[in-house]
């Protein structure tokens, strides 16, 4: 076991550059199963999740090949349709492989992802949206089951949007029969990476981005060349070590139309943010103001971001009140703030956030992704030392993030414990 030591306290100052985002990579990768040949995909994270497709996709017959951040699948005759437990319980967006093995295929066996840390996000929708495409979805000790000699196309509402169901569904409708019409889908920037990708193997889809996508299927695909998409919420990670270390940093890479609420936010709490070609500038202020949020899907504030903000208004000059209303145990990184001198407390979905002049050094423990960037984010503004344990949840989605902080004059080892 591994954990992070931080000698918080220092001003953050220089430029740091965004790797590809995870949540756009996943989505990618699976796609290539659409398709026979051998599909490019670059800008590709070097991260346990990636590498959990990578073991993935070579359970299913594909051959992978991973250089620096190029990432190359051959799709031939797969040999499996099952995604096993093993490794979908590692990681709950190996459902997406559901979606083209059974377009492609006719057939599809993979575990039931279950529950994670930060709530429960069933994939009834994705399988709702299946069957309407004409599939045959049977459950079986653990597994969902689904067959379909071919899909067509439909018209399939979503009760709540879906990011993996959107996904999912656009995936195994760009082989379907006929038009198939996704509406109150999601509209994340990481959709319409997919979408422009889909595309470029020949796909028809139409909407990526708003509440309604449409796929025209086609009878077949070509391999995928692709570059992902910059991670929006890494951008956002450093934009907020800027204000809270009262630093000066250049986020390269950051695009401002994929982090309007943050930046929003961000001004709103006092800090400077500069839009600039290629990047976005952040600029501390002397002192944090407070500010009220509400996480709900983009273009909202996203759910991602929530941690590492309530971070940032642990020091501000006043009251905060954040609402986390996407999943509902999504406050476990309170506990450790409080460890730190944070003034925190919770009622429901809502935590009133008292800032303090300052926040000290202590042993606390990550719970999952975005409660180690919070808990990292309060080690470097506080006084002393931070020892942060259980940070292999950061290697899921951050990608050589001590060297970046180092780089920017942070004071962060990862040690064996």
């Amino acid at each position: 076991m591994e954990k992070i030591i931080i000698h918080g306290g220092r001003r953050l100052r220089g430029e740091v550059r965004v790797s590809g985002a995870k949540n756009a990579a996943l989505p990618l990768l699976f796609a290539t199963l659409l398709a026979p040949g051998v599909h490019r995909v670059d800008n590709v994270p070097r991260l346990r999740d990636i590498a959990t497709v990578e073991k993935l996709l070579s359970t299913l017959g594909a051959g992978v090949s991973w250089r620096d951040d190029l990432f190359e699948v051959e799709v031939g005759e797969l040999r499996e349709v099952e995604a096993p437990y093993d490794l979908v319980r590692t990681m709950r967006a190996s459902v997406l492989v559901l979606g083209p093995l059974l377009a492609r295929l006719g057939q599809a066996r993979v575990s039931l992802p279950g529950g994670c840390a930060i709530g429960a996000r069933p994939i009834n929708l994705h399988l709702k949206g299946l069957e309407a495409m004409g599939a045959r979805i049977t459950l079986d000790h653990g597994y969902v089951e689904a067959r379909a000699k071919r899909l067509h196309g439909a018209r399939i509402y979503f009760d709540i949007p879906t990011v993996g169901g959107t996904e999912n569904l656009m995936m195994a409708a760009s082989l379907a029969k006929g038009t198939t019409v996704l509406e109150n889908a999601a509209c994340e920037p990481e959709i319409v990476d997919l979408a422009e990708a889909l595309n470029k193997m020949g796909a028809r889809v139409e909407g990526a981005g708003t509440e309604t996508v449409t796929i025209e299927g086609v009878d077949e695909l070509r391999p995928l060349r692709h570059t992902v998409m910059a991670d929006r919420i890494e951008a956002g990670t450093f934009m907020v070590a800027a204000a809270i270390t009262r630093g000066d940093i250049r986020v390269e890479g950051a695009d401002p139309a994929h982090l309007g609420a943050v930046i929003s936010k961000l001004r709103e709490a006092g800090a400077e943010v500069i839009e600039e070609q290629g990047g976005v500038r952040v600029r501390g202020p002397r002192r944090v103001l407070p500010v009220d949020i509400k996480t709900i899907p983009h273009p909202g504030f996203p759910t991602d971001m929530q941690a590492q903000f309530m971070a940032l208004m642990s020091l501000g000059s006043g009251t905060s009140i954040i609402n986390e209303n996407v999943f509902e145990n999504r406050f476990m990184h309170v506990c450790e703030l409080q460890r730190m001198g944070a003034d925190i407390s919770i009622e429901g979905h809502m935590a009133t956030v008292k800032g303090v002049r300052g926040l000290l050094g202590a042993p606390v423990m990550a719970t999952d992704l975005r409660a180690s960037a919070c808990l990292i984010l309060a080690g470097l503004a506080a006084e002393n030392t931070t020892e942060i344990s259980r940070v292999y949840h950061l290697d899921r989605g951050y990608e050589r993030i001590e060297e970046k902080f180092n780089s920017l004059g942070a004071a962060i080892e990862r040690v064996r414990e």
